[in-house]
């Protein structure tokens, strides 16, 4: 079965785009590959169309948009539990295209436009400790953002009054303008495209239908979460106008560096310093993970730079699969204040390893014999 190309490379658009950014990109590139135009090619066209409406219908609607988000194309097909029935994809192309682009030169199968307006999407930068993302949390966060009033009902006007017809547009919203031989449609720029006046306007909102206050939301965040990761909170945004739906609120995860840990997708990774002595003799010691303290077993002669894997002492992230490892490697330190005695004694261990007759250092002796090389290449 052939994959699907990403809903949001489809559109040119990036993941947080908003509504009117994917509108306007859909229209376009319906434009652009709706067959009537492609007359070269036209069944290429076609389907580049159907695919480019498919992702439309699903990145417009809000609930489609969240489920694919979060289960990508799974999240949307019926066939694995995801959103009930299908495409059709079934439709006229003329009734398509009249759809997409009718509004704009007044068709619309003749269709008034809605007077109410989705409110704004907003968005929240929430900092988390490594520990928070990999084990999931559950915090209070406050933000600023426009709701109803409750004074009016968000009819901006005041109590006991309504908005009335636009004089102007007598309620459609629009005006006509003739420009020579073409007319062109735009919002009536007396009720701003609502198609209503405020004569007696609210005294708490000012006839915006809206104020401002301090909302305070609890966001539970689902383990494994990580930098970049955004979690949708429906109908949490800003208030519609006019009555209008309210936008979302979408919060941005930011996880904070960690003293010991790095993170790559579902693996941890540290830095595990040890002295001299254990890298020559070997040692069992304790290394930290998330999730308490580990034994780990160093054998004889490890070198800096050596990696131990410690199999499912990682993450487990958010959209499923196996929990990570944490890798260690190993940094190994050169004591440092000796004492007079203790330098004495390394100075009979150097004494020691080069009398022996044996190479204890092969990296050290392989390097030398590069370098000598390479001079002697150059005065050849």
């Amino acid at each position: 079965m052939a994959t699907k190309e990403d809903f949001y490379k489809l559109l040119n658009i990036d993941r947080n785009a908003s509504d009117a950014e994917i509108k306007k990109s859909y229209r376009s590139l319906a434009m652009k590959y709706h067959p009537d135009r492609n007359a070269d090619n036209p069944q290429a066209a076609e389907v580049k169309f159907k695919q480019i409406k498919e992702a439309y219908e699903v990145l417009s609607d809000p609930k489609k948009r969240s489920a694919y988000d979060q289960f990508g194309h799974a999240g949307i097909d019926p066939s694995m539990g995801g959103r009930p029935g299908g495409f059709s994809g079934g439709e006229g192309f003329s009734d398509i295209f009249g759809d997409v682009f009718g509004d704009i030169f007044g068709g619309g199968n003749g269709r008034q436009r809605s007077n109410v307006q989705r409110g704004s999407d907003l968005r929240y930068n929430l900092e988390l400790t490594l520990e928070e993302a990999v084990a999931g949390t559950e915090t209070k966060i406050r933000i600023p953002v426009l709701v109803g009033c409750g004074e009016c009902k968000g009819s901006g006007a005041k109590k006991g009054s309504s908005p009335v017809i636009c004089t102007t547009c007598h309620g459609h919203g629009q005006v006509r303008m003739q420009q020579g031989f073409f007319s062109v449609q735009q919002a009536c720029p007396t009720c701003r495209g609502t198609g209503k006046q405020i004569k007696d306007p609210c005294n708490e909102c000012h006839g915006q239908g809206r104020v401002q206050e301090n909302k305070t939301l609890s966001a539970k965040i689902p383990a494994g979460v990580d930098t970049g990761d955004r979690i949708r909170l429906a109908g949490e945004g800003e208030a519609g106008e006019r009555g209008g739906p309210s936008g979302d609120l979408y919060i941005e995860i930011q996880v904070k560096e960690h003293a010991i840990f790095t993170r790559d997708g579902a693996n941890l990774y540290c830095e595990l310093p040890i002295s001299f002595a254990t890298a020559c003799l070997g040692d069992a010691i304790q290394v930290p993970t998330l999730n308490g303290e580990v034994k780990l077993t160093i054998p004889p002669e490890t070198q800096t730079g050596k990696s131990f894997r410690l199999r499912g002492k990682g993450v487990k992230q958010v959209r499923g699969g196996a929990i990570g490892d944490l890798l260690c490697k190993v940094r190994v330190e050169t004591p440092v204040q000796l004492t007079k005695d203790q330098k004495a004694l390394i100075e009979k261990l150097k004494e020691s390893l080069s009398s022996g007759g044996k190479q204890h250092s092969p990296q050290e002796h392989t390097w030398i014999d590069g370098v000598k090389n390479f001079f002697d290449k150059l005065t050849g």
